[in-house]
């Protein structure tokens, strides 16, 4: 996993996210190199980035412009710049126009997650992994009410995490924001 120290960040664009949870996030998303990954609500490309170190294909999208700005400025920075596909736009509009894929990673959604995982769930190859990452407790529960719509079995993980800092008396645990992981594979 690339540290996180290792991202340009700025405080308009969220992320990158955490690398504990990118760690677990990959393990869900089982990505093998001929795998088409979509990345929706790519942020600063944490998970773009460690997506496009396995898959075949990555598809990175965020509606946000300095989002799509920041995630190319680290893919270029770790050396992936022309093997990632950036779209700048809507979530549904873009998806719509894809292709199957193999992964579908949601970090955010807008507002629009039931949406986005069905139109995603249509576009997924069989045996495709869905993964989405929550901090709101109503994400969790679109998420899980919508995988189930799909005839999909959700897998949920609420991860919280702590991580040392060293302090002169010793080694302080600063908790971070717990999230949840939400999986389901396509049958």
């Amino acid at each position: 996993m690339i540290p996180d120290d290792d991202f340009i960040q700025i405080k308009e664009v969220p992320g990158p996210t955490k690398e504990e949870i990118r760690c677990l996030v990959m393990c869900k998303a089982q990505i093998s190199s001929d795998d088409t990954v979509v990345d929706v609500g790519c942020g600063s490309g944490g998970l773009t980035l460690e997506s496009a170190q396995r898959a075949g294909k990555v598809i990175a999208l965020d509606k946000n412009p300095e989002a799509i700005d920041i995630t190319r400025k680290n893919l270029e920075k770790h050396g992936y710049s022309s093997e990632i596909q950036l779209m700048e736009g809507d979530a549904l509009v873009i998806i719509e126009a894809l292709h199957s894929f193999d992964v579908l990673i949601v970090g955010g959604s807008g507002g629009d997650l039931p949406l986005i995982i069905k139109q995603g769930y249509e576009k997924l190859k069989k045996n495709g992994r869905i993964v989405i990452t929550s901090i709101l407790l109503e994400t969790r529960v679109e998420a899980v009410n919508a995988l189930k719509k799909m005839r999909m079995t959700p897998d949920v993980v609420e991860v919280n995490i702590a991580k040392g800092k060293l302090t002169e008396r010793g080694t302080m645990m600063m908790g971070r924001n717990p999230i949840t992981i939400i999986s389901a594979v396509k049958i």
